[in-house]
């Protein structure tokens, strides 16, 4: 395996890329960092809690090679704390009030949810009795002509509803609207990732409003924009090996580095940490100088792959942070995301911070703002197409995908997938294979789906098929009882 597959397949572990690097100075395969133990690992120059970690990302669990003399540290337990659960009971306004009051009174049907818009949107207007039975039943007509029929096909509806106009759209890739430089994918590669729940979408990008005096001066959102932009070494400075006196010379940019907020002790103090170089790092006049303590072109090769792309400051993954002014406040959009990161920065708001990256929305939020996210994603998909597709399709969806408490894609290895049916995963994909594990387990298929039915030549259990009719004749005079 070459170095690069190395260090993208460690990258991939979430090993960070400056332990990566270091255990490239020494290994070039995932098998060889597995077959050593912890106390090489440590002779590298990582510390014990990282070797074991990096032993255990890697498929190996890590081995403590201590003395005899030493004992073993006691493994506590994280003791799991019970989540409190918060119950807020919604107080009614005087409109509600009085609209559910019309409601009993009819006997309307119709959600909390239609009632309390219709009196947020009356709250302020004079609006006599009569008028308001008037918007209640014109809202309940409205709703239930709406409704679906019993034993209607919602999924092959929601399906068609979003496949048919999906055809439609282009595969391009767009500009993000008045912000240079920043692409995002729109059209049908961002509805098929979306659907295939992808970990790390194409072009990650996150939309950061700034709240305070961030969102109002455009100095200070530049500041904050320079907090979140992630700045390795050579994007402030260049980095030279003098091999005649063993050391490498970083040469700062003074315009670059006044941009960032950053100074050369800065620089120093970063660079200082950086395990393959620490203790090495010296300030000289305006340049940094790090001399090799060893006699060894290959040491100095390696520090110098440690340090060149050295983080200096800004969070991983934001390749860049771009300004830019909407409705009169400054807002941040990203290349790359990392929303966890990004909400503990001051002067962004966190409240409405949106990242395009569903799964990660899973992961810091949880499952209903998934849910919520894929439902904004899709729709903002579609409306940049100019498709107009009804919401509550989009909802199902939605609900597929996430309602075992994880986002799930819709394919073999997601909904499609895990159905009950042999014969519907069957006719998905990889056929031969789905009827062989059944027949060797002895799976039943008990016909309930619409796929499974048409499959075996049967009316489907849904419209005309989902009820049954039994006649008994009349019995004729004469005839036994």
């Amino acid at each position: 395996m070459a170095k690069k597959d190395t260090l993208k397949a460690l990258m991939n572990r979430e090993v960070s890329e400056e332990v990566a690097n270091l255990l490239l100075t020494k290994y070039n395969t995932l098998s060889a960092i597995s077959a050593a133990g912890t106390e090489e690992l440590v002779e590298l120059g990582l510390t014990e809690e990282e070797a074991e970690s990096v032993l255990a990302k890697i498929g190996k669990r890590a081995v403590r090679k201590t003395s005899a003399a030493k004992t073993k540290k006691a493994v506590e337990e994280p003791v799991a704390v019970p989540m409190e659960e918060v119950f807020h009971q919604h107080e009614y306004t005087e409109s509600e009030k009085r609209l559910f009051a019309i409601v009993e009174k009819y006997d309307k049907q119709l959600p909390m949810k239609i009632v309390c818009d219709i009196a947020r949107v009356i709250e302020d207007a004079d609006i006599d009795d009569e008028t308001c039975e008037k918007l209640i039943s014109v809202a309940e007509r409205m709703y239930t002509s709406h409704l679906m029929d019993q034993n209607e096909s919602a999924g092959v509806m929601a399906a068609h509803s979003i496949g048919e106009p999906g055809t439609q759209m282009n595969m391009r890739t767009f500009h993000y609207a008045g912000v240079a430089n920043i692409n995002v994918t729109q059209g049908l590669p961002r509805l098929i990732e979306i659907v295939d729940a992808r970990r790390i979408p194409s072009t990650p990008s996150m939309n950061i409003p700034l709240t305070g005096i961030a969102a109002e001066d455009e100095n200070v959102a530049r500041h904050v924009a320079s907090e979140i932009e992630m700045t390795s070494l050579l994007d402030i400075a260049s980095v030279e090996t003098d091999i005649t006196n063993m050391r490498l010379i970083i040469s700062p940019d003074v315009r670059k580095m006044e941009i960032r907020g950053l100074t050369v002790d800065d620089i120093v103090e970063r660079l200082n940490k950086v395990k393959a170089v620490r203790g090495l790092v010296e300030k000289s006049d305006f340049d940094v100088v790090i001399a090799c303590n060893e006699a060894s072109f290959k040491k100095l090769e390696m520090m110098y792959d440690a340090v060149k792309n050295a983080k200096i400051k800004g969070i991983d993954g934001i390749a860049r942070a771009v300004l830019s002014k909407i409705g009169g406040s400054w807002k941040i959009v990203t290349e790359g995301s990392n929303l966890k990161e990004v909400l503990k920065v001051e002067g962004v708001d966190a409240e409405n911070v949106m990242t395009n990256s569903i799964l990660e929305v899973a992961d810091v939020l949880g499952i209903e703002a998934a849910r919520n996210s894929i439902i904004h994603e899709v729709m903002g998909t579609l409306g940049e197409a100019g498709l107009d597709v009804d919401i509550r399709h989009i909802m199902l969806v939605a609900d597929l995908m996430t309602n075992d408490g994880y986002v799930k894609a819709i394919g073999r290895h997601g909904v499609s997938g895990k159905k009950s049916s042999v014969l519907a995963r069957a006719a998905f994909e990889i056929t031969t294979a789905h009827l062989l594990h059944a027949a060797m387990v002895g799976e039943v298929d008990h016909l309930e789906g619409v796929t499974e039915n048409i499959i075996v030549g049967q009316p489907i259990t849904l419209g005309t098929g989902a009820v049954n009719l039994i006649y008994t004749p009349k019995k004729k005079k004469g005839e036994d009882e």
